[in-house]
């Protein structure tokens, strides 16, 4: 962070087809990707007043990946934030040490920004911003897999056999104990693969298993090794949450049914250019005093697994920041009135209209009002679920 040096140092070359593209590369691969046309559309559609050429001269200007961060990214998300949010607010940096790497780890809302939007958080506060694990299922073209690497992005393989999974968990691994303990950089990964559609936000299991498979000493040291720190990002509103809705009700019709890489790209659409009222990022205590003063059994590895797990979902769960509409949500849900006091007349019959607003985007035929009724309902989960999260966690605090 910025009391730190951080240099682009050579990395081995068993990552070499997931890492991030190094600066002495930058320049040749930035050339490739402005004169690639998808690119220049894909700007054009989200930036459709911009002086293309003055663009591209810009990004042919910058050297290495920080620079393309502070200069490029953070312009572009302050621009978002100001078009699509009533406001990014943060909390928790306190709890960071700037000499300190970090394995950031959230919960996982919306396909791009989680990680912009923490990026732009740290940027804020002075801080260097996080290398971050994509998915190789959204680089559906080759320009989006080397934008992604020039914007400090490194690849986690999906969609492979059983024993190419190990293998490539094994590279994972290695590779984000390399970035935090040699190149002395912070990461960002989801706690989960893929978004929560219902925001019932769980750590995954194979996650914690992947990031204790690299380090040394006992399990427990291999991931106090990595700096965990839980970020809890609080969206008042999903642009998606009518999109989750549809691909529920057509799974519950076809359990057979699966996205395609059109679905993805309109997902990312969505998500990056449309309204998110406020939104906040909590940084919570990262977890290694937690994990190195726990009373478990350090040579039982499963209970190990199993206890940073339950840390990390805890700490997610207590730094939510609710709005309005999760506390409506959660009394539409359970047709009460439980937390009537904190909203008003006015801020439900709001909510009301966005819900009904939201459902009639869904462009599917013949959908009937039991088929409404069923994504009624899975919009107030996904809105409720992360209150009855806080509520479970506090209850065992």
């Amino acid at each position: 962070m910025n009391s730190k040096k951080i240099k682009d140092i050579i990395t081995p070359d068993e990552y070499a087809d997931i890492k991030p593209i190094d600066d002495k590369d930058f320049n040749a691969n930035m050339k490739t990707l402005v004169d690639e046309p998808l690119f220049e559309h894909a700007v054009k559609y989200v930036l459709p007043d911009i002086d293309m050429a003055q663009f591209k001269a810009e990004l042919l200007s910058i050297t290495n990946k920080d620079d393309f961060h502070r200069k490029i990214m953070a312009p572009f998300l302050l621009m978002l934030e100001q078009k699509t949010t009533k406001g990014i607010t943060s909390s928790g940096t306190e709890y960071l040490d700037a000499s300190k790497s970090y394995t950031f780890i959230s919960n996982h809302r919306d396909i791009v920004l989680d990680a912009s939007f923490l990026n732009l958080s740290l940027l804020k506060n002075g801080l260097f911003t996080t290398e971050v694990a994509i998915g190789s299922n959204l680089l559906i073209h080759s320009w989006i897999e080397t934008l992604v690497k020039l914007n400090k992005s490194f690849i986690v393989k999906r969609n492979v056999g059983f024993r190419e999974a190990l293998e490539a968990a094994i590279q994972l691994s290695g590779y984000i104990h390399f970035t935090i303990k040699e190149k002395h950089e912070s990461v960002w990964i989801a706690q989960r693969e893929g978004r929560a559609k219902d925001s019932n936000d769980l750590t995954q299991e194979s996650l914690i298993k992947m990031l204790s498979l690299a380090g040394e000493g006992d399990v427990l040291a291999h991931l106090t090794e990595i700096n965990l720190c839980p970020v809890s990002l609080s969206y008042e509103y999903d642009p998606n949450d009518y999109l989750k809705a549809k691909e529920y009700l057509l799974k519950q019709k076809d359990p057979q049914y699966r996205k395609s890489e059109r679905d993805d790209l309109f997902s990312m659409e969505t998500g990056i250019l449309h309204n998110k009222g406020r939104v906040h990022i909590a940084i919570a205590k990262p977890l290694n005093e937690t994990l190195l003063n726990a009373d478990i059994d350090r040579t039982n590895k499963v209970d190990v697994l199993n206890y940073v797990r339950q840390a990390i979902d805890r700490s997610i769960h207590l730094n939510y920041k609710f709005y309005p509409c999760n506390y409506i949500a959660y009394d539409m849900l359970h047709s009460s009135n439980k937390f009537a006091d904190k909203y008003t007349d006015e801020e439900y019959k709001g909510f009301e209209t966005y819900l009904c607003n939201q459902l009639k985007k869904v462009d599917l035929e013949n959908i009937s009002a039991e088929d409404n009724a069923y994504m009624h309902k899975m919009i107030l989960l996904m809105y409720s679920n992360p209150l009855h999260n806080y509520l479970d966690a506090l209850s065992k605090e």
